[in-house]
């Protein structure tokens, strides 16, 4: 899906969003230069393997928090993990590096990528910011219908407190 193509999903199913263009941005540093409605709803998005390269993981926190992946695996039971190649991003999403986003999961067409989400993106306000497939736009959504959302499509899905 593209960004037209997320835009008329949340549209059809009638799912508030608002949606802020902007240039392109690779790395939350680069979004300190952006000048955003909703800074409280940030998220960073990490794509993972572990080390077979039997399963994969999106991972969505809290802009401002960090994960601790010996701790992630130790809680999850996974092998060791490590950031998947911009290959491996294009070909399990369709997404390029740079524009890691749930909305990617989308594109899983064998619906293998498990999500795991930050608890604190579900507490007040509920919103999350999240790149529509490309990274020269952010889309707010609630976080709620995010997640319902991507069960729909038949990920599996973890809300998490890393």
């Amino acid at each position: 899906m593209n960004k037209a193509a997320i835009y008329q999903l949340l549209t059809d199913r009638h799912i508030w969003h608002e949606i802020i263009e902007h240039p392109a941005v690779y790395t939350m540093a680069d979004l300190t230069q952006v000048t955003l409605p909703h800074p409280e709803a940030e998220a960073k998005n990490l794509f993972l393997r572990d080390d077979h390269h039997a399963n994969d993981y999106l991972v969505t926190l809290k802009g401002d928090r960090r994960l601790d992946l010996k701790a992630f695996r130790k809680t999850y039971g996974t092998r060791r993990l490590s950031f998947a190649s911009a290959a491996e991003l294009q070909t399990m999403l369709g997404l390029k590096a740079g524009a890691v986003t749930p909305l990617g999961l989308l594109n899983d067409a064998s619906h293998q990528v498990h999500f795991y989400i930050d608890a604190a993106l579900l507490e007040a306000p509920g919103i999350i910011g999240v790149h529509p497939n490309d990274n020269t736009a952010t889309v707010y959504l609630k976080t709620a219908d995010l997640i319902e959302l991507i069960k729909d499509h038949g990920n599996p899905v973890t809300v998490m407190t890393p």
